[in-house]
């Protein structure tokens, strides 16, 4: 592996997020608490190797890359991005409390933040494979 399959291995775990998260709220509304249980966890484990990736993959190459789309799509791909990270820099202190709250067999609080906490973690996930694709896949920058 090297350091130019970063980008895509972030994108995989990101997405490997999203389908946890969404198995997570199935097995919940169907009240299987273990298989909720294990979802959750299994879309934290995901979503903070995909932060270790992220955080090296750009420390050690101090990449930025340039986005290629023009017009009316620039505009929807920088309000996707900025939102993205936004939301991702809050979704972190959320996701610990959610976690904790569940952990600590508090679970009408933990309802309670996983209300907000659930969509918004949800929203950068996909969103983060959605950047993936803008700036790799669909428009690149031209070399």
């Amino acid at each position: 592996m090297t350091l130019q399959d970063f980008p895509a291995l972030d994108a995989s775990l990101n997405g490997t997020a999203a389908v946890l998260l969404t198995a997570g709220f199935a097995f919940i509304q169907q009240k299987k608490v273990a298989a909720h249980r294990a979802c959750m966890l299994g879309a934290f484990a995901v979503s903070t190797v995909f932060l270790g990736c992220y955080l090296y993959y750009h420390i050690t190459t101090g990449a930025r890359t340039p986005f290629g789309g023009t017009g009316a799509i620039r505009t929807i791909y920088y309000t996707m991005l900025i939102s993205h990270i936004l939301l991702a820099i809050v979704i972190v202190p959320l996701i610990l409390r959610t976690l904790t709250l569940a952990l600590k067999g508090s679970y009408e609080r933990h309802r309670a933040w996983a209300r907000w906490t659930f969509p918004l973690w949800y929203y950068v996930s996909v969103t983060g494979v959605l950047v993936y694709f803008f700036l790799y896949q669909w428009w690149p920058a031209p070399k």
